[in-house]
């Protein structure tokens, strides 16, 4: 699937974004780079409103759920769950979806 195919699909899902209170999601890794090929999976970075408290239960179920959407498995972290010398790589290459 290529990266305008993915955010025009999440693009699609404010139900999904309320339900878990996500504020911003990024493209990031191979579909980022358009370097994506079919057994890819799909990085992405989000963003939660401050203040949300989002359970390791709801963070595994809005995995499963986007993988669900997008048909692959997704890689999903958070900006705080970056490791320290991959921050700035993952960072300058991310593409905003929603």
């Amino acid at each position: 699937m290529k990266r305008q195919q993915i955010i025009s699909i999440l693009k699609k899902q404010p139900d999904l974004l309320r339900k878990y209170s996500i504020q911003h999601i990024y493209l990031f890794g191979s579909v980022a780079r358009n370097e994506a090929i079919d057994t890819s999976d799909f990085d992405l970075l989000v963003e939660f409103i401050p203040d949300s408290r989002i359970s390791l239960f709801q963070f595994s179920r809005l995995r499963h759920e986007l993988g669900q959407l997008l048909n692959c498995d997704v890689d999903l972290v958070t900006p705080d769950a970056l490791h320290k010398d991959l921050k700035a790589d993952i960072k300058e290459e991310a593409i905003h979806a929603v």
